[in-house]
């Protein structure tokens, strides 16, 4: 049965908007366990444009479930993961300019960075996941460096403008996930996934949990993080 994983950092969007101290994603996140996830999920990001070194300090305090932490794969974000000691930590790519992760993280080109940062945090009992597209060689190049997991990127499929590149992109995610578990991953998938198009997706055999974090937080706004929650929960069960 596939799992869910809420992503909380828009809640921390909407505090940073206004630099005061609501809505706490702290506070999200028992909402949405409540409400049937099974993982959060927050980027502290270098430029910490919504989640704070705060938030996942307290996250790693008050989470029952399984705490998945998205960063960069730079010796800061290293250092707050060995310390902080997340469940999982998902190494993702991140511009500042960007408004939201763009892509897939490039394995081949970040192999050398990548080989240091993987096992330091593998040695803490961190299980790892590279964030990549549904690219049969970045995710030969994930095996050989031996990461628990890797997240495919759903962007492409989200943004489709019509059913024809819809199903294009659903199919190569569809050969991706299948590749991934036969090199030994675990399988999980996100970015830009809503309550419209999220069953396709969910029902990939390899796929064992869905991190989403927009769709949800902007349902929550009007009904409620844990209403939200149930009805994703609903969707992709």
């Amino acid at each position: 049965m596939v799992k869910l994983g809420v992503n909380v950092d828009h809640v921390a969007t909407v505090r940073e908007a206004r630099k005061t101290d609501e809505p706490d994603p702290v506070a999200a996140a028992i909402a949405a366990e409540l409400g049937g996830a099974d993982g959060i999920v927050c980027h502290l990001r270098e430029d910490r444009r919504h989640i704070q070194d705060r938030d996942l300090r307290l996250l790693k305090e008050v989470v029952r479930t399984h705490l998945n932490m998205e960063m960069a794969a730079t010796e800061q974000m290293v250092k707050i993961a060995l310390d902080i000691k997340p469940d999982m930590v998902t190494l993702v790519p991140e511009k500042r300019a960007e408004v939201t992760t763009e892509g897939g993280l490039d394995v081949r080109q970040n192999h050398e960075q990548l080989a240091e940062t993987i096992p330091a945090l593998q040695n803490a009992d961190i299980l790892v996941s590279l964030f990549v597209d549904p690219d049969v060689e970045q995710l030969k190049a994930a095996a050989r460096l031996r990461a628990d997991y890797v997240e495919i990127h759903t962007g492409l499929y989200a943004e489709a403008k019509d059913a024809e590149e819809e199903l294009a992109q659903l199919e190569k995610i569809q050969h991706a996930a299948a590749i991934a578990a036969k090199l030994g991953f675990g399988v999980s998938a996100g970015h830009g996934l809503t309550y419209q198009n999220v069953r396709s997706i969910a029902e990939i055999e390899e796929v064992e949990e869905l991190n989403i974090g927009h769709t949800i937080v902007s349902r929550a706004i009007m009904t409620g993080m844990e209403q939200a929650v149930r009805e994703m929960v609903k969707l992709i069960r």
